[in-house]
């Protein structure tokens, strides 16, 4: 499976549900949904089965911009963390 974007969007915020696999060859698309919702943004991570490493330095890099990462797993949420020391 490749990765499927689902957007959600309320009165307070749009939700961009991620579902499958996050990889490099799809951060064009999602920094496209992003650019399109202004307002408010979260990216829910529940659906998301492997990412690589590309991914989850855009994953920070959208968290540090004030996006919400909703439903982020421990092993990605670490991830994450270890990819911000070794780039400080």
């Amino acid at each position: 499976m490749t990765l499927k974007i689902e957007r959600i969007c309320d009165s307070r915020c749009t939700s961009l549900q991620l579902i499958g696999r996050l990889r490099e060859e799809n951060l064009d698309e999602l920094k496209l949904q992003l650019e399109r919702n202004r307002q408010q943004l979260v990216l829910d991570l529940k659906g998301v089965t492997l990412v690589d490493v590309e991914a989850v330095r855009f994953l920070g890099a959208c968290e540090a911009e004030g996006i919400e990462l909703l439903h982020c797993s421990r092993f990605i949420r670490e991830w994450i963390l270890r990819e911000r020391v070794r780039h400080v």
